[in-house]
């Protein structure tokens, strides 16, 4: 399995190259984005983002003051804003309850006991969290999204209906413990994903991976 795994890689990065992943200025921009992705593109996002920048509040103690009505209007692009607004205010809660705000302090925690706490997070599953602990605090975990159970299902890697658990565990006990392979294997299978194993119809006959 493990030379399976670095074979698909291999094929993605000479196919695709370096994806510079994640994009945001900062850990605490990260982070913001993780959460504000949950059931939208990345495009939307970036419109959301660019909100709070352009009104200069993409800072931990400034989001952390605002109301939440506000919030939730700043993000509007990101979709579901309401529900969003919230779970940044719970992060935030979060953030400043357990590190002051800092969220460089965050990794300096144990990486298991870290995802466990923002497990904890009402608003922040798995994927968020994971997400969170890898792009924003160099973390060496594993990101698991629909893009990445779909390409492992169609090549036979996993069982269709696998857990979230089941495929991460997969990467976790075949790779080397390391940050920067995470980042960029995630990243080029959600390219792989979007320019060739489509939700419908893949575009097999051309796929880099054959």
């Amino acid at each position: 399995m493990a030379s399976r795994l670095d074979s698909i890689y291999a094929k993605l990065y000479a196919r695709f190259g370096a994806q510079h992943w994640w994009p945001g200025d900062s850990p605490f921009e990260v982070a913001v984005g993780a959460i504000l992705t949950q059931n939208t593109n990345w495009q939307n996002v970036e419109k959301a983002i660019r909100n709070l920048k352009k009104n200069k509040l993409l800072k931990a103690d400034k989001l952390y003051k605002i109301r939440q009505q506000r919030l939730a209007s700043l993000i509007r692009p990101a979709g579901y804003y309401n529900i969003k607004a919230k779970r940044l205010k719970n992060f935030l809660d979060f953030l400043f309850h357990s590190y002051g705000g800092d969220i460089n302090k965050m990794s300096r925690k144990n990486t298991l006991v870290l995802r466990q706490e923002l497990l904890s997070v009402n608003g922040i599953g798995p994927e968020t969290a994971d997400s969170i602990l890898l792009y924003a605090l160099a973390k060496p975990v594993f990101v698991v999204d629909a893009y990445t159970k779909r390409i492992l299902t169609r090549h036979g890697l996993v069982k269709e209906g696998a857990t979230y658990e089941e495929v991460q565990d997969l990467f976790l006990g075949n790779l080397k413990q390391n940050t920067k392979l995470f980042n960029e294997y995630h990243a080029l299978l959600v390219r792989l994903a979007k320019d060739f194993c489509l939700k419908k119809i893949g575009k097999c006959q051309i796929c880099p991976l054959g």
